[in-house]
């Protein structure tokens, strides 16, 4: 009896440790924790992520890599840091006195030519001593990396380039670095990539969370409001985009950030518009225009999404391109955005039409808490997961099309070196492999870590793995 009365008294213990254990776990278990966790498992992953680490790097510093301006240079006995001094003022002026004849020399930074400057003077060069838009005279038609180079010293002569003033890897047929391009290029993609997916995350996320949250039924509005702000979805879209598109031509001209402003102003137009109609719409009206309907909001925006998706995207961007009237690398990316959103919408709604028959949604409706408290707060970040793995598959897809565009030569504009753009002139000369390969390997590198990343993102989320 005794034994017994033990044994249950020992399985008891074991039993409430063991809850206890369990417990503390589940107290403890944190998602992000457990999603980093077997994100940082997958090494094809991990070491994507650590080159595109790598490649952030070398465009936010790519003004100092590349740069035909050296970091420091003491020269006449004044010291000056050309690179960084026109890091913001790209046409940086100062002077110094010529000991010789005491008259003052005026240096532009951006056009002056540092390497025939008097040798005597101690000058420090970025690790590749070239801009990527500035050609060398002296290693013009296509001059491959083993090739013979040449360089003119501060005498005059034209001599052999030492090691650290060579083209590493090659020039294209006005003597451009193409090592120079790439660095300088890897900036471009990646802001095309990141900058277009925002823009398209920003359309997607919106419009599949209303699709899938509200669904054809569960969004009511009385008849007369319901048609006024379809008139305001008109209405906006006509003062805002077309009422506005000499002012947002003219802004996307001027410079990127002028452009975004005016784009952002145009929104802003947009969604006044549609309130203001929405809000009249609340006015009651009696008889037919005054009851009740339920919104079909699921279905006109997958229909939107499939006609959209109907059209050939390349070639959409491809037709919207070549109308505007003059390139711009904003209008680009602004383009791409606007054609690239349908499937992010596609996996918000599919995400949102699970959760919100979820039981915690369920119960934040039974409080009595708003839609737009429950659609913001509780279901839109418990529905993110999958649209994080689009946009990691999208963003490689934007540099792709933005290579693609740049190659056919209706992309960005001429004096704007991308890898796409590089890769074009290949076809000018066929014997010059380094202006394929070298571009060639960087989209490659590029779409595959993204895509790796992407892969890695969405088994480390895949809420199924959760143990």
């Amino acid at each position: 009896m005794q034994l017994l009365i033990l044994e249950f008294l020992t399985l008891n213990l074991f039993r409430k440790m063991s809850e206890n254990t369990i417990n503390k776990k589940e107290k403890d278990f944190s998602f992000k924790a457990y999603a980093w966790g077997q994100f940082k498992k997958n090494k094809a992953a991990i070491y994507s992520f650590y080159v595109l680490i790598f490649l952030i790097i070398i465009a936010l510093t790519a003004h100092f890599i590349a740069n035909d301006q050296p970091l420091y240079a003491k020269y006449r006995g004044k010291t000056f840091y050309p690179a960084f001094q026109t890091y913001f003022n790209a046409t940086k002026t100062d002077s110094t006195i010529n000991p010789t004849t005491g008259n003052w020399e005026r240096l532009q930074f951006d056009i002056t030519d540092w390497k025939q400057l008097d040798a005597d003077n101690n000058f420090i060069w970025a690790p590749i001593p070239y801009s990527p838009e500035k050609p060398d005279r002296y290693n013009r038609e296509y001059v491959g990396p083993s090739s013979p180079q040449y360089y003119k010293n501060s005498a005059g002569n034209k001599v052999e380039a030492p090691y650290k003033f060579r083209h590493h890897f090659g020039t294209d047929a006005i003597g451009r670095d193409v090592l120079s391009g790439l660095i300088h290029g890897t900036k471009v993609s990646l802001m095309v990539g990141v900058v277009s997916m925002g823009i398209a995350s920003l359309i997607g996320i919106i419009l599949g969370a209303f699709a899938g949250f509200f669904g054809d039924k569960n969004l009511m509005s009385s008849r007369f409001r319901y048609y006024l702000t379809i008139l305001g979805v008109i209405l906006g879209f006509f003062y805002a985009f077309i009422a506005r598109s000499t002012a947002l031509t003219e802004g996307f001209n001027d410079g990127i950030g002028s452009g975004l402003t005016q784009l952002l102003i145009s929104f802003v137009v947009y969604i006044i518009v549609i309130i203001i109609l929405n809000q009249l719409g609340r006015i009651k009206i009696p008889g037919f225009l005054g009851k009740d309907v339920s919104v079909p909001v699921d279905s006109i925006i997958s229909r939107g999404i499939e006609i959209l998706n109907s059209m050939p995207r390349l070639l959409l961007i491809i037709t919207i391109s070549a109308i505007m009237k003059e390139r711009s690398l904003a209008i680009l990316m602004v383009i791409i955005g606007i054609t690239s959103w349908t499937g992010i919408a596609r996996f918000t709604r599919a995400e949102f039409l699970k959760i919100r028959e979820l039981e915690f949604l369920q119960a934040a409706k039974a409080l009595g808490y708003s839609d737009r408290r429950v659609m913001l707060k509780h279901a839109l970040p418990n529905g993110l997961a999958p649209v994080f793995v689009s946009i990691a598959f999208g963003i490689a897809s934007a540099i792709l099309i933005e290579s693609g565009l740049s190659f056919l030569g209706i992309g960005v504009p001429d004096d704007v070196v991308t890898w796409g753009s590089l890769l074009s002139l290949g076809r000018q000369e066929f014997e010059a492999w380094w202006l394929v390969m070298f571009p060639g390997a960087a989209i490659f590198i590029t779409i595959t870590i993204y895509n790796l990343i992407g892969e890695g993102l969405r088994d480390a989320l895949d809420p199924k793995l959760k143990q």
